[in-house]
């Protein structure tokens, strides 16, 4: 394998077409500059230079592995400069993780101002629950995650420390044809008999089951559907009920109603996550989001 201060000289020495004026360039000795293209040619197993009366040249061989040298140093010398840029915020990727409901208005709130202010970072966004949020910041495989408590608690992962944005109020989503889809506020009470659709099963803590047991009851049945789709499926067919964060409400199809639930409302709140040493760009992202949580 060829050393790249090595490659470098080559290089050099082919550009000046001496091993003087290398040297000179370098800051070495000319017997330095020697050695090192004579130990160059022993691990390339021959000669790279014709001894010109005047200086050397390129042989063939010299020719091809200046060649490769070249795009090595060229890449090496892109990466010290996109480095440099992450490092200072500009330029470079931004990895992003969210938990649904948050990618329907908060995050891309964030995110068009990002793209505003920082145009030359690539984002990539990565949808996933915040258990695996959590777990992917701190195996270094997400830069920043926007996640939340709901539906039984927030984790906690080694080295990732995390900010409360908002707290946000879930809503109860009811098919329209529901006795109750008409009166805005609905006391959970009311609603002890109902099919609940959650992305946990009954034997696990999570919120809906706090909330319920706050009310004077438990919940009869639970339908575990994972995604907002299914529920909102679900609940328009009459076959459950579910809760539904206030960030989404909007998203909610129109064969549903959103009623509020008063004072029993149950509230998540909505964190940033970052690992122990954050890029800048995340951190500029970490703004926005407070931005677009405080708006």
């Amino acid at each position: 394998m060829f050393e790249i201060n090595a490659l470098r000289l080559l290089v050099t020495v082919a550009e000046t077409g001496s091993f003087t004026k290398a040297a000179v360039r370098l800051d070495y000795t000319q017997s330095a500059v020697s050695r090192r293209i004579a130990s160059l040619e022993k691990e390339a197993g021959g000669p790279l230079f014709e001894r010109l009366a005047r200086g050397v040249r390129l042989n063939p061989a010299g020719h091809a592995l200046h060649r490769h040298a070249v795009e090595v140093l060229a890449r090496l010398a892109g990466a010290e400069y996109e480095m440099a840029a992450i490092r200072a915020g500009r330029g470079g990727r931004l990895r992003v993780g969210a938990f649904a409901t948050a990618n329907v208005s908060l995050v891309p709130a964030a995110l068009r101002a990002f793209a505003r202010s920082r145009p030359d970072v690539e984002v990539v966004a990565v949808e996933g629950r915040t258990g695996e949020s959590m777990r992917r910041l701190a195996d270094g495989a997400l830069d920043l995650a926007v996640v939340s408590d709901y539906p039984s608690g927030l984790p906690s992962a080694d080295g990732v420390t995390t900010e409360a944005l908002l707290e946000d109020e879930l809503f109860v989503v009811l098919p329209r044809d529901h006795r109750l889809a008409g009166t805005g506020t609905v006391d959970l009470r009311e609603l002890r008999d109902e099919t609940w659709l959650q992305d946990v099963s009954a034997d696990r803590p999570m919120m809906l089951a706090e909330v319920c047991g706050r009310a004077g009851f438990r919940p009869k049945r639970i339908v575990r559907i994972a995604e907002w789709t299914g529920k909102f499926g679900y609940a328009a067919a009459g076959l459950g009920v579910a809760l539904v964060p206030s960030l989404a409400a909007w998203a909610v199809p129109a064969e549903l109603a959103v009623c509020r639930l008063g004072d029993l409302a149950p509230r998540r709140t909505v964190h940033v996550a970052l690992p122990a040493v954050p890029l800048p760009a995340a951190l500029k992202l970490r703004d926005l989001l407070r931005d677009a949580a405080a708006g």
